[in-house]
């Protein structure tokens, strides 16, 4: 099977239209019946947070959030790095029903080192 995990530490709710491109991509990778993680790290987490992606629209007047669904849809899961939810998120932000959990900076490294899966980093 073929393994995909991506990074998301640059992209952010602040540039949507560049922020969509891991998302085609996870998506891409599904439809081509890949597994296929996304990692939110840094500010990128606070996409995470219900609402946020959401208000985020692409030039094309799609929403982060509508991305993040159609690839949730496909299989993609996403995991936030725990230590960009303290510094982020606040103690009282809900994330949004698609996470999948929380996976820190030693379980992507493990991803980048296992020679079954491949990473991206956005």
């Amino acid at each position: 099977m073929n393994r995909l995990a991506i990074l998301l530490w640059a992209a952010s709710a602040e540039q949507p239209d560049l922020c969509a491109a891991p998302f085609v991509y996870a998506m891409a990778a599904a439809a081509l019946d890949a597994e296929v993680e996304i990692h939110f790290a840094g500010k990128s987490v606070r996409l995470l947070e219900q609402g946020v992606a959401e208000r985020a629209l692409t030039s094309g007047g799609k929403s982060l959030y509508a991305f993040m669904q159609e690839a949730s849809k496909l299989g993609v899961r996403f995991f936030a790095c725990s230590m960009a939810r303290v510094q982020f998120l606040q103690g009282d932000a809900v994330p949004i029903e698609e996470l999948s959990g929380d996976a820190g900076a030693t379980a992507f490294i493990d991803r980048a080192l296992d020679a079954e899966w491949r990473t991206l980093v956005f």
